[in-house]
């Protein structure tokens, strides 16, 4: 096994480490007393600069972490004898551990997906059993922006959603953790694709994409929150020295880093697809619009590629894996593995 401190991979851009800015950012607030549980001026900031973006007519609420924004900003949307549509692969139905069901007692509908997206006609096949009672009442639609396996929803589909969501009641959910590589690749702002659209409720991620721990849970439907201090206490989430979460979303926002930062995550996972698509044995499985890039690869070799490179095998029964590139990702590190896939798949295909 190599050395573990220094070692690479494309398992996940939660494995990469902390921007240096962001770091900075933490010290720089850490001096002196401040109010504590967000009545710092550090937290009034970082949310005036989140408004500026999302629009004044929002409330926003930091957490530590993505599955506790999921979880809460569900529950606060809706009641026990509800249901959730979401992907089959949504991060909310295969990683984390039931929490959405337990926390907000609703009933995931997961659809299969050939991409990661739902559409209208995917959707409908929950649409049954309105107004009886003997059957849960659909009421959120749950979308990840960009999806589990990497692909994007355009603009004008994620306008359909939420039109079909409106005209029958419900709401949208955003699962936003990989949210400015989307923005990136589709070059518009947050917003554009968020409430300027009609999502209700947002999970903004910034874990992903350089930061150590911190996300908003961002309500365009304000009726959605009235009580949801008391939602976040509860659910272990209200951060008593806040002023660090807000100080990294500070750093995060301002002169565009989490800009910069899914920019080149996304500009490598395009160089590691145009440096492995035409290796002998190796299949492209997915698109590759944000930071991932999935591929089916000989078996034999994953285990010898992982000693050098870790990352995850995606479907054990068809040899699927998936690359992630992060901010932190180089071409080295891109070149060297490419040569390690091409004699790995060479030596294994002449045997």
């Amino acid at each position: 096994m190599s050395n573990q401190k220094n070692r690479r991979g494309f398992a996940s851009d939660n494995n990469a480490g902390v921007h240096p800015s962001i770091l900075k950012a933490v010290e720089s607030v850490n001096e002196g007393h401040v109010i504590a549980y967000g009545g710092d001026p550090y937290t009034g900031k970082a949310i005036s600069r989140l408004k500026q973006m999302f629009g004044g007519e929002t409330d926003i609420f930091f957490v530590f972490i993505g599955t506790a924004a999921n979880v809460l900003g569900l529950s606060a949307a809706t009641q026990p004898y509800h249901a959730i549509i979401c992907p089959d692969t949504a991060h909310i139905h295969v990683d984390e551990c039931g929490a959405p069901e337990k926390f907000s007692g609703c009933k995931l509908l997961a659809v299969g997906t050939p991409d990661g997206k739902l559409t209208i006609d995917l959707i409908r096949q929950h649409m049954h059993g309105i107004g009886f009672e003997h059957h849960v009442q659909p009421k959120v639609i749950s979308i990840t922006q960009s999806t589990e396996l990497g692909t994007l929803y355009t603009i004008d589909e994620i306008r359909k959603i939420t039109s079909f969501a409106h005209e029958n009641e419900m709401i949208v959910h955003m699962d936003g953790a990989r949210i400015s590589n989307a923005a990136v690749a589709l070059d518009c702002s947050f917003y554009d694709m968020t409430g300027g659209v009609g999502v209700d409720v947002l999970s903004f991620g910034g874990t992903k994409n350089g930061m150590m721990y911190g996300e908003a849970v961002v309500f365009f439907d304000r009726n959605l929150c009235r009580d949801f201090k008391y939602r976040r206490k509860q659910g272990m989430q209200l951060a008593s020295k806040m002023r660090y979460i807000a100080a990294q979303f500070d750093a995060f926002l301002e002169g565009g880093l989490w800009k910069k930062n899914a920019i080149h995550a996304n500009n490598m996972a395009q160089k590691l697809y145009e440096a492995v698509r035409d290796i002998p044995g190796v299949e492209i499985t997915r698109k590759v619009e944000s930071n991932a890039v999935f591929a089916r690869i000989p078996e034999a070799i994953i285990p010898e590629l992982q000693e050098h490179y870790f990352f995850y095998v995606w479907d054990a029964e068809t040899s699927e894996v998936r690359w992630m590139c992060s901010f932190d990702t180089t071409e080295e590190d891109i070149e060297r593995f490419a040569s390690l896939l091409r004699e790995a798949a060479g030596s294994c295909l002449h045997n």
